[in-house]
């Protein structure tokens, strides 16, 4: 029987400037959909799980629009909720060498941030299910967010799920002191946490070291401390911190190191990729998905490790939100297939 995976979080329009022109420069936009929660979804579908996503979304044509994106992956949309006036939009303008990228959010009231927690089974959703994935920008949509995420997380622990979640702090949707007030209570839910040093810092309030990202510096001793650190304070099963040096916008090195209760008592640290970035947004998503598919699926806390490293390499070089590879590409790359010939 396939393994049943749960996602619950925002989808939203993508409307990203043409190659990489600017946003001022351009007259027309490129239309995909994605949202954090949204793109684990499609990639545990492309691996084969039983991947279902719950949201909420408007009953009119974009609405439609963005449950059709999902569904055409794969992923199952039973539990989407329709309702409401808006599909939060954001804007990407894709940077290149030294100039980054640039996001805009256009997501005020969208029908996501309506829902209510009464407007779902929770305890339905979760029968037989084997995991259960959120992001922290899906509290950081506000109250309504908050109270329904805080409900899918009692009924996935009572149901026995697993939990997982990406603390991808977002700046632009709230502070730290508001993150660090709702997020440190909602760890006591989390078996496996996901993050970056950034991630850590503002959401949790733990410090990352000497770690420099900008300057491509990693302190790697600081991220084995840190995991130390968190995996002890929310007792979380397992931690994996992601490893970005942005040597540019167009290239950055990309490892993650894991520390468990199984396999790595100790922090390990990944295969180091070097990446030539075509579309960054969603490498993170792509990572958890990679590790949620490793631990459902292969044999060790370690080949889940660097599969999901090898998949968000993968996911980076695919224009859009969503990784659209399939497990075998990304087990050949783990088995050191990366040389990037064409394949006849």
């Amino acid at each position: 029987m396939k393994k049943k995976t749960i996602t619950f979080g925002e989808i939203m329009l993508r409307l990203s400037t043409p190659g990489y022109t600017r946003f001022i420069q351009t007259n027309q936009f490129d239309a995909t959909y994605g949202g954090g929660e949204a793109n684990v979804a499609v990639a545990l579908a492309g691996f084969g799980l039983d991947s279902y996503f719950i949201t909420r979304l408007p009953e009119h044509e974009i609405g439609e629009s963005a449950v059709n994106a999902v569904r055409h992956y794969g992923v199952k949309t039973d539990y989407i909720v329709r309702g409401g006036d808006r599909v939060g939009i954001y804007f990407l303008e894709t940077g290149a060498s030294q100039r980054a990228s640039k996001v805009i959010y256009d997501r005020a009231n969208s029908a996501v941030t309506e829902m209510r927690p009464d407007m779902v089974d929770w305890e339905k959703i979760f029968e037989n299910a084997d995991w259960f994935h959120w992001t922290g920008i899906t509290p950081a949509l506000g109250k309504n967010a908050q109270d329904c995420l805080k409900a899918a997380c009692e009924a996935a622990k009572k149901s026995g799920v697993v939990i997982s979640s990406d603390l991808n702090f977002r700046k632009k949707l709230w502070s730290e002191k508001e993150a660090q007030t709702v997020m440190n209570p909602l760890m006591e839910y989390v078996d496996v946490c996901i993050a970056n040093e950034e991630d850590i810092q503002k959401s949790l309030g733990f410090e990352a070291g000497s770690t420099n990202v900008e300057a491509a510096e990693l302190d790697e001793e600081g991220y084995f401390n840190l995991a130390r650190s968190i995996k002890k304070k929310y007792n979380f099963s397992t931690v994996a911190i992601t490893l970005r040096e942005s040597y540019s916008a167009s290239r950055n090195g990309w490892s993650a190191i894991l520390h468990d209760d199984k396999e790595c008592s100790h922090p390990v640290r990944s295969t180091r990729y070097d990446i030539a970035i075509v579309d960054r947004v969603g490498g993170g998503d792509s990572f958890a998905s990679g590790l949620i598919y490793g631990l459902l699926s292969l044999n060790s806390t370690r080949e889940a490790l660097e599969f999901a490293v090898a998949a968000s390499c993968l996911k980076q070089t695919i224009p859009g939100d969503f990784n659209l590879v399939s497990k075998d590409e990304v087990l050949k790359l783990v088995r050191g297939g990366g040389s990037g010939r064409v394949e006849r």
